[in-house]
């Protein structure tokens, strides 16, 4: 039933804010009363929507926007936790998910490899002249998302 699927993304995404990380299949199938199967099968439904990115080949869950399952050069930390985001653009998106109003972001200048800091208080970015610049446009995203 793919109504089934929405409240696993909503797991999903819960997950990751409360734990920096996705859940497993497993997790996934405990939590709903499923069988590591149908947890999978739900897991590919969100997939093919985009709704989230697995791993190619399986059913572990690398992205779901704006968290990444793996480590980047994107790093926010905010709620005594560290967050990977998986661009500049998502960094401030796990801001923005978690609701937080302060928040540090680490990443490297794409261009120069200097290390980048800024500070999110009160909700507004601090003095910063860094611009975020986008090489592959919306559209062409999916194309190859991990690259992207």
């Amino acid at each position: 039933d793919e109504n089934a699927i929405w409240p696993v993304r909503t797991f999903v995404y819960a997950w990751f804010a409360e734990h920096a990380l996705p859940p497993s299949q497993e997790e996934i199938a405990r939590h709903f009363n499923l069988t590591e199967a149908e947890a999978g099968e739900a897991l590919t439904l969100l997939h093919e929507k985009h709704a989230l990115f697995l791993e190619p080949g399986t059913v572990n869950v690398r992205l779901a926007n704006p968290f990444s399952a793996i480590p980047t050069p994107y790093v926010v930390e905010t709620r005594n936790r560290r967050y990977w985001a998986n661009c500049a653009w998502d960094s401030f998106g796990i801001v923005a998910a978690l609701q937080e109003s302060d928040a540090s972001i680490h990443s490297l200048c794409t261009y120069s490899g200097d290390p980048l800091d800024l500070s999110v208080t009160s909700g507004q970015v601090q003095h910063t002249t860094a611009v975020v610049h986008f090489l592959v446009p919306f559209r062409h995203w999916y194309d190859d998302l991990v690259f992207t």
